[in-house]
């Protein structure tokens, strides 16, 4: 009797045991990679055959095949998903627009992929041939498309999918200020990102679905915000703000992942330099009871996988004679870098404000303002191809020039800090005027002071009731990153000037070699 009471108990314990059985999950991911299908260098741009031959490249879709396929092979159960921003960054996107990256993606496999604001730069008809194209679901909760034809019914705000026998539920995040930083049209409203995800989750629990996972295009500021004002959220996969987060390196902006109320927020820098890795185990209640990984560097140890290789080489036989085409010379290397050049004044937002300004100056225009979003990259020393100049200055805007008071141009640099501490795109470049800010007082509550313009006896104080000739690119002229004091149709403005990277390329050409420098023309106190 008391041996048939250890078997019955032995036997009940084996099966309480298969009921809780731990279910891992390995979440392959990458975000923000702007069409850097060919390896990069140390700079984000592209790899030089001299970099090349010294085994100083990074990333490349050709490493990410071999990366997802070994890493695939010591998972148990794997996805791999994209935080968005596959768009944009390189002549490959100018070229062939999405279509290269539909094929890639396709090739490696990914899962599901939410919706980045930079998807939405040549409009809502670029981004319906992209989901057209792909073989898997394209996300974005916190949008309502229902007024745009192109896109109602091909974008879900969230998903399903089964892998290893268990359902995943996936929620896809945009940028709330999509409108102000891209061009999605005027049918496209973006909503609150907390209230949009638990929505979603909401949803998505009361079908049964007990492990869910936020693609996010909004930034690691947002998604610990979201992780903090949600319920339901086990891990959110980020992109945005291109933060590397690590547990072994000293530049990390924090640990992979980031736990905010039980949270686990992950996010691999950008441009394929990474490839994010992370391994979660559930219970059976869908609770992360483990989650371990770290960001997979793309360097010269991963192989390339030669068939991708090829086809990225036939892709870019259009786009050879246009970037191998030497244009000017570096001095030394020019500081682009986002980190620098969205807080503070940065060597590459001098030279570009200082080109805009000279290609215009004959005209009376006296200042010249850039966002530093239009910024993408740095250059290193030495011969500076065209290729290059497109890599910092991918978008094809054109300059604009327009009338404006002193008080629009103060109005528009108080915009330009007023979220410096998102690391956002609007930081202002600026040639013609210098200008002093306070990060201590409220955004927008006058930040800015000391704005002195240049004139023929030199700087002297900006009269807030004068009207000025100013010049910059058509994107922030019409309103783009919160620059709305800029947009209208009383300014008397052009905004079909000749493309800002050439206007680039050949004020380089005219320095060569150009020698790269700031001048205290921002100052923060």
């Amino acid at each position: 009797m008391y041996t048939r009471f250890l078997t019955t108990v032995a036997a009940l314990g084996l099966t309480a045991g298969m009921a809780a059985a731990d279910y891992k999950l390995t979440i392959l991911h990458t975000n923000d990679f702007h069409s850097r299908f060919e390896p990069i260098n140390k700079y984000d741009s592209g790899c030089e055959d001299d970099d090349k031959a010294e085994g100083k490249c990074f990333g490349g879709t050709a490493r990410l095949v071999t990366a997802v396929e070994e890493a695939r092979g010591r998972a148990e159960n794997s996805i791999l998903v994209d935080g968005g921003d596959q768009f944009q960054g390189s002549l490959f996107y100018t070229y062939y627009k999405g279509k290269v990256a539909a094929e890639f993606m396709n090739k490696l496999g990914y899962d599901a992929m939410t919706v980045g604001n930079h998807e939405f730069d040549d409009g809502p008809e670029v981004l319906r041939g992209f989901v057209d194209t792909v073989d898997f679901p394209i996300l974005m909760s916190n949008a309502d498309i229902s007024a745009e034809e192109l896109l109602t019914g091909k974008i879900k705000k969230s998903t399903v999918i089964e892998v290893g026998g268990e359902k995943l539920g996936l929620v896809g995040l945009t940028p709330e200020d999509t409108h102000e930083i891209a061009s999605p049209g005027p049918n496209i409203t973006f909503s609150d990102p907390v209230a949009a995800v638990q929505e979603q989750v909401d949803k998505l629990t009361a079908e049964g679905i007990d492990k869910i996972i936020v693609l996010s295009h909004s930034g690691f500021g947002v998604d610990k915000r979201v992780a903090s004002e949600t319920t339901g959220v086990d891990v959110i996969v980020g992109g945005h703000s291109n933060t590397f987060l690590s547990n072994v390196s000293d530049k990390a902006a924090g640990p992979y992942p980031t736990v905010v109320n039980g949270v686990q927020i992950v996010q691999a820098y950008a441009y394929g330099k990474f490839l994010g890795e992370l391994n979660v185990t559930f219970d059976d209640e869908g609770n992360v009871i483990e989650a371990v990984g770290e960001p997979l560097i793309m360097d010269n140890t991963v192989n390339e996988d030669p068939a991708t290789v090829e086809r990225i080489a036939e892709l870019a036989k259009p786009l050879d004679e246009i970037r191998s085409k030497v244009v000017a010379s570096a001095a030394a290397p020019i500081e682009g870098s986002r980190d620098v050049c969205r807080v503070q004044e940065c060597q590459m937002g001098n030279l570009v404000a200082d080109a805009m300004l000279d290609r215009v100056a004959d005209q009376g225009v006296t200042i010249a303002i850039a966002n530093s979003g239009g910024l993408r990259a740095s250059i290193d020393p030495g011969d500076v191809t065209m290729g290059e100049v497109l890599t910092v200055l991918p978008f094809q805007n054109t300059l604009s020039t327009f009338e404006i008071s002193g008080q629009g141009i103060i109005d528009a640099l108080e915009n330009g800090v007023s979220q410096v501490e998102e690391v956002k795109g609007r930081f202002p470049q600026v040639a013609g005027l210098t200008f002093s800010w306070d990060p201590s007082v409220a955004p927008n509550e006058g930040r800015v002071s000391e704005v002195m313009v240049a004139g023929e006896g030199g700087f002297a104080p900006i009269d807030p009731a004068a009207t000025y000739l100013v010049v910059t690119n058509n994107y922030v002229r019409n309103g783009g990153d919160g620059y709305d004091v800029f947009a209208g149709d009383d300014k008397n403005a052009y905004d079909f000037g000749p493309d800002l990277a050439d206007v680039t390329a050949e004020y380089l050409a005219r320095n060569a070699p150009y020698q790269p420098y700031v001048d205290g023309r921002i100052k923060r106190k």
